[in-house]
C-alpha cells in the first residue's frame, strides 16, 4: 500500500522527538486519502526481557515509579519486566539492563515478539525476550538497584502469583503482560 509524505516537520527534539507530518495512504478501495495530519513521538526501540526461574517457577520482574503511569490517578510504580533503549545493540543492551536493573548475569535470551506499544501516536518497537535464571545467576546482592537516578525494587514471585496479578490490575505494563502470556504459553499452563 502507499504513503506520500506530503510534508514533515520536527517540532520537538530533545531527549526524544515529535515529528508533525501531513500525509496521505492508499486507502482499502484503492484511492488515496485526504490529506492527514499526524505526529509522531520517537522514543527510540526498546528491549524488555522476562527473567524465569524454572527450579522454583517464579519470575523476577522489577518495581519502579514511572510518571506517565502517574498522571490520570494512574498507578506511579509499575511492576514490569526489565527494560531498556536499544542504543547499542539489543541482546548487548538486554544483558547490560537486566544486570544493572536485577543483579543477575544471563548469557542466553530467547526471542519472543517485537511489539508497537501504542502505535497510534509513538514508533517505538519493543522486543521481547526470555532469559532463564537461578540463584547462582546472581551476581549483585540486594532487591533495591538502579543507575543514576533509577530507583529500583527488585521483585520475585511466584508465575504463578504473577498471573493473578495480571487479572487483578496489580501488573498493568503491556510488554510485562505479553511476556507473561508468552511464557504461560510456552509452559503451556
Amino acid at each position: 500500500m502507499k504513503v506520500i509524505i506530503k510534508n514533515s516537520e520536527r517540532v520537538y527534539d530533545n531527549i526524544f522527538t515529535v515529528d508533525k507530518v501531513i500525509l496521505q495512504h492508499e486507502k482499502f478501495d484503492g484511492s488515496m486519502s485526504k490529506d492527514i495530519v499526524r505526529l509522531n513521538f520517537n522514543r527510540g526501540n526498546t528491549v524488555a526481557i522476562l527473567l524465569y526461574n524454572p527450579k522454583t517457577q517464579s519470575i523476577v520482574l522489577v518495581k519502579q515509579f514511572r510518571y506517565p503511569a502517574y498522571v490520570g490517578n494512574g498507578p506511579g510504580w509499575l511492576i514490569e519486566c526489565v527494560a531498556g533503549i536499544i542504543d547499542n545493540g539489543e541482546i548487548a543492551v538486554a544483558k547490560k539492563e537486566v544486570l544493572e536493573e536485577t543483579g543477575f548475569k544471563v548469557d542466553k535470551l530467547i526471542y519472543l515478539t517485537q511489539i508497537y506499544p501504542s502505535p497510534g501516536g509513538c514508533s517505538e518497537k519493543i522486543s521481547l525476550y526470555l532469559a532463564y535464571v537461578d540463584a547462582n545467576d546472581k551476581v549483585k546482592e540486594g532487591n533495591h538497584m538502579g543507575v543514576g537516578n533509577e530507583d529500583i525494587c527488585v521483585v520475585t514471585l511466584p508465575f504463578s502469583k504473577a498471573l493473578e496479578m495480571v487479572k487483578s490490575g496489580e501488573i498493568c505494563d503491556a510488554k510485562t503482560i505479553i511476556s507473561l502470556f508468552f511464557l504461560r504459553d510456552k509452559l503451556k499452563i
